[in-house]
């Protein structure tokens, strides 16, 4: 099962939008806490619908417990820092696709302690994607690669 971790997200929209897709993909979601709203935030709910009773969702209060939990998993970032892109990557079953916030990011020093770092190539003007899209591209590559091809 590929896994998506949301490092301290605030957009509870965002949230809610990648908790129904991986319901639909069956994707396991992480959440590093803190969040910047509660689950039950009606702008969650609203989006999410009644998926988050379907998805798989672990919570963590903190990047540290959340690797302490996953030792047997690979982390891997998803970030516009990244100089590797996504699509020349060879993505496992257990990897944990990592998103930072939207606002921003992850700090500098989760970035130090993740080896593997990617990207998603953008036009030259542009600064990011929306988060939700940007975990539908990524684990749908990681998906295709493992149980796909």
């Amino acid at each position: 099962m590929i896994n998506i971790a949301l490092y301290k997200p605030d957009i509870p929209q965002n949230t809610g939008a990648i908790v129904r897709l991986a319901a639909c993909l069956n994707l396991k979601i992480h959440i590093i806490e803190p969040c910047g709203f509660n689950l039950d935030d009606p702008r969650f709910k609203r989006v999410a619908m009644d998926y988050a009773r379907i998805g798989i969702i672990t919570r963590y209060k903190n990047f540290e417990s959340f690797l302490k939990k996953n030792l047997n998993s690979r982390v891997v970032l998803m970030t516009t820092k990244a100089k590797k892109s996504y699509h020349l990557f060879k993505f496992k079953k257990k990897d944990i696709l990592l998103f930072g916030r939207e606002s921003s990011g992850v700090p500098d020093e989760i970035h130090k302690k993740i080896k593997n770092k990617l990207k998603i190539k953008l036009s030259k003007n542009a600064r990011s994607l929306n988060i939700a899209i940007a975990v539908a591209i990524a684990s749908s590559e990681a998906l295709r690669q493992n149980y796909y091809a």
